[in-house]
């Protein structure tokens, strides 16, 4: 028998190289099957809806620019943080472009907070430095 879980979990700290097992059953023999990934593959899984949540936002008529991060959440492990430039003149607010991510994909997906910001971080090729909007979390109030 299993036993009641004590109501607290700590997350162990996991590598890109550890192994990370799906073991679901075949509906006709009822035998366990596996499926073996690397969580790196997990990880690169996880950059698509990054990617997926950012396209949707840029489609957006006010969004010049977005990057996606995820931040610490109690109930989910991380959540989507989007940090937004808006084009010259454009308005819109946090709300509004939550109920755009939430009309146009998983709810799941959708942002659960906004930082709207004059221009993301970037290095001298063009990529976001997305640690630099992470490390902005502490100034950023709860929503």
């Amino acid at each position: 028998m299993i036993e009641a879980s004590p109501g607290e979990f700590t997350r162990p700290e996991i590598h890109e190289t550890d192994l990370l097992t799906i073991n679901y059953t075949s509906g006709t023999t009822l035998r366990p099957k596996g499926v073996m990934i690397t969580h790196r593959n997990a990880w690169m899984n996880s950059i698509g809806t990054l990617l997926e949540v950012e396209g949707v936002l840029l489609r957006h008529p006010a969004v010049e620019e977005v990057a996606i991060v995820g931040f610490p959440n109690e109930q989910w492990g991380e959540a989507p943080h989007a940090f937004v430039v808006l084009h010259e003149g454009a308005r819109a607010d946090e709300r509004e472009l939550r109920e755009f991510a939430r009309a146009n994909l998983a709810h799941f997906k959708a942002p659960h907070g906004v930082t709207f910001v004059k221009e993301l971080p970037k290095t001298a090729t063009g990529k976001i430095q997305k640690y630099i909007l992470r490390a902005q979390r502490p100034a950023i109030a709860p929503q």
